[in-house]
């Protein structure tokens, strides 16, 4: 990646988790979080899909 190139909110949040070698990731996607689960998709780290809030 290029030192000039900007990221989004999202980008940054999914690259913080790689780069502490986050491999699984639990949440409820919905409402202000939704922007964060794009760049997710090509990344590694699995994401669980809980049922309740409290579950995650």
């Amino acid at each position: 990646m290029k030192s000039n190139q900007q990221l989004t909110g999202a980008q940054a949040l999914i690259k913080g988790l790689e780069q502490e070698n986050v491999d699984v990731m639990f949440g409820l996607p919905g409402g202000c979080i939704l922007p964060a689960y794009d760049p997710l998709i090509q990344s590694s780290i699995r994401h669980i899909l809980v049922r309740h809030e409290q579950g995650a």
